[in-house]
């Protein structure tokens, strides 16, 4: 089984984990064999997604979590050391949009909440990850296509996205040396909950599902410790959309 590490399960943290591509994930990451750790800020939601996951010999922990809060990130990670002494793969898939605004018309609230969330949030969890991380583990960052193509109207993803790759890239030259693997994940047009914070009526039939999105993640971590992946690009064939 991919979750397993010299007999044991491996343990995976999963951010967003309460739908969409993070929740796809866990799920999969589960059937896997892993010990599936999700977060986010919804504790409802976050319980109703653990259920669908969990079976008789299977346990998904859910544990909430504002990523844009240093002091709820540390919260996170202590609780998480209760249950598991090494964190195998972190996936930070935490992330918000917004509505299509020019810049001039982008209130700053929204600006802060997307940076925060999707940047700053990214930054915090890693941070704080770390100490439980050892060589042969897997860090990847859901960034989307947004993070090298550029649309009108989403400023504040755009940069979110474009900065949390910087990031990625730096991160992986910090981690070089002690063997854990860095991945850029950039998904194009998945059919998520994301696409009603600015576009509802996307054609999301003509899109790639969440689960498939999963199923890279999942191939991209099982690679030997040796391979160097160090980015995902998936999406609908060119001219769906």
């Amino acid at each position: 089984m991919h979750g397993k590490k010299n007999g044991q399960e491996k343990a995976v943290v999963i951010t967003g984990g309460g739908s969409g591509i993070g929740l796809a994930t866990a799920r999969l990451f589960a059937q896997s064999g892993y010990s599936v750790v999700i977060t986010g800020r919804d504790a409802k939601r976050l319980q109703s997604a653990s259920a669908t996951i969990s079976s008789d010999n299977k346990k998904v922990i859910c544990i909430p979590c504002d990523v844009r809060d240093p002091i709820s990130v540390e919260k996170l990670f202590r609780e998480v050391s209760k249950h598991h002494s090494t964190i195998d793969v972190l996936i930070n898939n935490a992330g918000v949009s917004h509505a299509l605004a020019p810049v001039d018309q982008l209130p700053v609230e929204i600006w802060r909440e997307v940076i925060d969330t999707n940047l700053t949030g990214t930054f915090l969890v890693t941070r704080s990850a770390l100490p439980l991380m050892r060589a042969g583990g897997t860090i990847v960052n859901n960034l989307s296509v947004a993070a090298v193509q550029p649309f009108a109207g989403m400023a504040a993803y755009n940069a979110s996205k474009f900065g949390a790759l910087g990031f990625t890239h730096a991160l992986r030259e910090d981690l070089r040396k002690r063997g854990i693997r860095v991945v850029a994940l950039l998904p194009g047009a998945t059919d998520t909950e994301i696409w009603s914070q600015f576009w509802p009526e996307a054609p999301r039939e003509k899109m790639i599902s969440a689960e498939t999105v999963a199923q890279a993640v999942l191939h991209a971590v099982s690679a030997p410790a040796n391979t160097a992946i160090e980015e995902i690009r998936i999406g609908p064939a060119a001219g769906v959309l």
